[in-house]
């Protein structure tokens, strides 16, 4: 398959530090360390999907130390993939970290078996950054990268590539219900979250609102909340919390939902791609926005937050980056004054350096500070820094 470069610069993080590198199946891992890291600068490679070698770490996690005391091993780097399926050899990688100066390059695509079995035990001594699906600095000038084909699509590297993508998107979702929620032993009645997670895709970036949904999936309450942090765990979505720091108008206290990937979401839901100027299409421009922003700060910003605002009074502004950027999407190709509300409410609190819509307009301009941005242009310019500061 072929192969698109990513945008993570692996080999200067990796130059002084360990990494704890997460991301959803097929968002191009193994790929990208292939052609990232020379292989003649990685001393040991481990893959725990390799159940043989799995099954003897398990019973004796020393074992990565012998084999780095045998092979004589110091101030080098070592991969092994998919570590969140024996978290026990994070003690050893402790160790060796401190005792013979090596750097670890961790990959998982769950981070739920790690948050008390070890994770912590590494301090401050491993990064951690987490790999998304393609983004514009990768994709952006391609002839596909456009809102019908990534509707269908998504943004997986598998799926963008894909020659079938409805039986893929199929294979995918099927694939994660019967292996890795299994596998994680966090939903044992994989018909119910099958059910909740249909449920959870029909609410794709809105708010949410636990007792709602247990009443559509015809579950308890407190298993919908725990199933939501299965997906957030096992990086299937994440949660956007609200931005809650204006004065004059009162915010909301609930937090959105987005899958990670647009064709993800769509394939749980069972559905086509939408057309343009449907109500779906605007969810799914949203959710682009979102994986973008999402993708810039975890690789250009990562202490950085990503939150939303909206009033009590139904007021709202679709993102916000700390008090540097916030951010309107709308599908429109025509804004008018009326679509400029809730981000005017919110400029009027002072806060934030950069107020943008983001919209299918076809040239950027600026209105009462506000600047009215082609999605693709404003990509563009979140990638070259101009919203740093």
């Amino acid at each position: 398959m072929q192969y698109i470069a990513r945008k993570l610069d692996l080999t200067k993080l990796l130059s002084s530090k360990s990494l704890f590198l997460f991301g959803p199946r097929q968002t191009g891992k193994s790929s990208f360390i292939k052609n990232q890291v020379a292989r003649e600068d990685i001393a040991l490679f481990w893959t725990l999907l390799d159940g043989r070698l799995r099954l003897k770490v398990i019973a004796d996690p020393g074992l990565l130390r012998q084999e780095v005391e045998q092979r004589k091993l110091h101030d080098c780097v070592i991969v092994i993939d998919e570590i969140q399926k024996c978290p026990e050899l994070l003690d050893e990688v402790h160790f060796l970290i401190e005792e013979r100066g090596i750097r670890f390059l961790l990959t998982g695509s769950s981070a739920r078996k790690l948050k008390d079995t070890g994770v912590n035990l590494l301090g401050g001594r491993a990064w951690q950054r987490h790999f998304h699906p393609l983004c514009f600095p990768e994709v952006g000038g391609s002839e596909d990268y456009t809102l019908p084909f990534i509707f269908e699509h998504g943004l997986l590297p598998s799926m963008f590539l894909s020659q079938d993508v409805e039986e893929d998107l199929a294979a995918y979702v099927d694939s994660y219900l019967t292996e890795e929620i299994a596998a994680e032993g966090a939903a044992r009645n994989i018909p119910a979250f099958a059910r909740f997670l249909n449920t959870a895709a029909l609410t794709n970036a809105q708010l949410v609102n636990y007792t709602n949904i247990a009443n559509d999936a015809q579950l308890p309450v407190q298993t919908v909340r725990q199933w939501y942090d299965v997906l957030t765990d096992t990086l299937l979505g994440y949660q956007v919390g609200p931005f809650s720091k204006t004065e004059k108008r009162k915010a909301v206290s609930s937090s959105k939902f987005y899958f990670f990937d647009i064709a993800i979401a769509r394939a749980l839901r069972n559905i086509p791609a939408p057309a343009l100027g449907t109500a779906e299409a605007g969810e799914y421009f949203e959710q682009l926005v979102c994986m973008e922003l999402t993708a810039w700060i975890d690789y250009e910003r990562p202490r950085s937050k990503l939150t939303f605002w909206r009033s009590k009074s139904g007021l709202e502004v679709d993102f916000c980056v700390d008090t540097v950027l916030a951010v309107e999407v709308k599908l429109s190709s025509s804004i008018s004054d009326k679509q400029l509300k809730g981000l005017r409410a919110l400029r009027e609190e002072g806060i934030f350096r950069h107020y943008v819509v983001v919209c299918q307009e076809e040239h950027p301009r600026a209105v009462d500070g506000m600047e009215i941005l082609p999605w693709k242009y404003f990509f563009e310019r979140l990638w070259a820094g101009d919203y740093l500061s």
